[in-house]
């Protein structure tokens, strides 16, 4: 077993322990979709895979933050947001906009990237390099922005 697959499993014993409901039930959700992945590819999932999971999941929580927002239930957007806490909890530490923008500028430069067109080579590099520790969606709003000026 892994060790982020470790981190899980305690994490998960100390939220059923210390009675938090909100976390029990976003690690049984993880932990769920982790199950359903291994048995997809009739494996068990290295480190980046579980990652991948991670990730994917606090997308999801994101998604429908949005989606809560935009219909005005605050309630479920709040509860969506302690969800993507507990799942960002397990990912590495997110890049700052900042940090995040100079990452697809020097990945821009380094592949020569000029204009629009090169957008597919620009994401496959940047979401290789910077995978679980930025969003895809911001990502691709950067490289967009800066390939078009």
């Amino acid at each position: 077993m892994t060790s982020l697959y470790l981190r899980l499993e305690q994490a998960f014993k100390e939220a059923l322990k210390g009675r938090q409901p909100v976390a029990a039930s976003t690690l049984r959700l993880l932990k769920s979709a982790i199950r359903y992945r291994e048995v997809e590819l009739k494996r068990t999932l290295s480190e980046d895979e579980l990652l991948a999971v991670v990730a994917t999941q606090a997308k999801q929580r994101r998604e429908a933050m949005a989606e809560y927002a935009k219909a005005g239930r605050p309630d479920l957007t709040k509860k969506e947001e302690e969800e993507l806490s507990v799942l960002l909890s397990f990912l590495p530490k997110q890049l700052s906009t900042e940090e995040c923008e100079a990452e697809v500028t020097g990945i821009i430069d380094e592949l020569g990237a000029s204009g629009p067109k090169d957008l597919g080579r620009v994401m496959k590099a940047a979401m290789a390099r910077l995978a679980g520790r930025a969003d895809g969606k911001m990502i691709q709003e950067m490289a967009r922005r800066r390939l078009s000026s």
